[in-house]
């Protein structure tokens, strides 16, 4: 995918990224992907090439109703542009999709897809459906820079930022799948024919698989903002996919100066990767905390934008055997959420393991004493239900397949020259 502008991208350091230049590959037709562009951008490349200002915001207008609200990946499917404009469209300008490599689907029902970049960068994203709400984790970086030692992600090295339209992709990608656009996947249909007569009411947001977004794939989404935001602008844009704010989560583990922006020009509910209530520990599980304090990060929930009863904080907080989870860290995660008087809720998240992985899960014992002593001080403190773990879809697990595999690859002829030379 390409977007028009990119961002300063981080380079992994050990606990905070150095901002440099990157420069987007052009593709070699010369043609651009408009998916990841908001109505301006699409106005102005529309305008470069040839198109009059009135015309162009026109055009611009209808081609992101039918990339965002209707989902169409062929220019041919936008009836309501002339057809002889149609194939001048395609000449300049494509709509992409993420490249799916491998889909997984875990016997609770969890998915998860193996995606690839327009330059052969492998990434995540997982989708868990609920009784009530079917959620997508949507990744915002190829890799991480954190290194949280709890997370499978963390051991991957940062390759680069995901653009807008790489993030904005996957959402779109996952509607193609569960056939969630106006007209269900649009297979088979004809579109020669004119649709204005079709009454708007045989489409509506309710019934949706897809009810939920949580940035909470392969990344930092904070290490990304730019392109996070312009992506998620998109996704809550009333003309395009109309997702809710209050449906949309955005998790991070601590980037404390970037919150009160992602409060402001985004606004959507924030998620906080908390794990531990000592600068000791949490030094040690989440490295970020090196930088920005517990103290400082509670600190900036308390001042989140929007934060309330109605819309709390979450607090995520994975149960490590021996390390998190005694009964004076729950006390003291209690005393915390109250010093900074936050509308908080906690999610209890049993450890998902992975190979190599330096902890163990808490016991069930364990998770339930220190779920009730949070409980009964008033504070809601739900027991996440681990899902997708047979295809290591779960929680801190999310490392691509690309990379396992080729590690398994090697294993393999280690064992193979092994099994030779005995």
């Amino acid at each position: 995918m390409r977007s028009m502008q990119i961002a300063p991208m981080p380079i992994p350091g050990h606990i905070d990224p150095v901002p440099v230049p990157r420069e987007v590959t052009p593709r070699a037709d010369g043609r651009i992907d408009l998916i990841g562009l908001a109505r301006p951008q699409i106005a102005a490349l529309l305008l470069t090439a040839g198109l009059d200002a009135k015309a162009a915001k026109l055009r611009a207008k209808q081609v992101f109703h039918w990339l965002y609200h209707r989902g169409v990946t062929d220019f041919e499917a936008m009836t309501d542009i002339a057809k002889t404009m149609r194939p001048w469209l395609a000449e300049r300008f494509v709509i992409g999709r993420p490249e799916v490599v491998e889909a997984q689907v875990s016997t609770d029902g969890t998915r998860k897809w193996l995606l690839r970049t327009a330059d052969a960068h492998d990434f995540e994203m997982v989708f868990i459906p609920d009784a009530t709400r079917g959620t997508l984790c949507v990744s915002s970086q190829v890799g991480c820079t954190l290194n949280c030692r709890f997370c499978h992600t963390g051991t991957m090295r940062l390759v680069r930022n995901l653009t807008p339209g790489e993030i904005v992709g996957q959402v779109m990608l996952a509607r193609d799948v569960l056939g969630e656009w106006p007209k269900g996947s649009m297979a088979g249909l004809d579109f020669d024919e004119p649709e204005e007569d079709e009454p708007a009411a045989d489409y509506t947001p309710d019934g949706r698989l897809l009810t939920n977004i949580v940035m909470m794939g392969m990344g930092e989404p904070l290490y990304n903002f730019e392109h996070v935001r312009d992506a998620l602008k998109l996704v809550m844009d009333g003309d395009g996919l109309a997702l809710s704010k209050r449906r949309i989560t955005l998790s991070t583990s601590g980037v404390v100066p970037m919150m009160a922006r992602a409060g402001e020009e985004i606004g959507v509910n924030l998620a906080v990767s908390l794990h531990g209530v000592t600068k000791e520990v949490r030094d040690e599980i989440v490295p970020i905390n090196r930088k920005f304090g517990i103290e400082d990060l509670l600190q900036a929930c308390a001042d989140y934008p929007g934060a309330s009863n109605a819309r709390r904080i979450t607090f995520e907080y994975v149960m490590l055997k021996d390390k998190n989870d005694r009964d004076s860290d729950a006390h003291e995660l209690v005393r915390l959420l109250r010093q900074y008087d936050l509308p908080a809720k906690v999610n209890l998240i049993p450890f998902n393991p992975w190979p190599g992985a330096p902890y163990d899960c808490s016991t069930p014992e364990r998770i339930r004493r220190f779920a009730k002593i949070v409980f009964d001080a008033g504070i809601s403190a739900p027991v996440r239900t681990p899902r997708g773990r047979d295809i290591d879809a779960a929680c801190g697990q999310l490392k691509t397949a690309a990379e396992r595999k080729s590690r398994a690859e090697i294993d393999r002829l280690a064992e193979d020259k092994q099994a030779a030379l005995g």
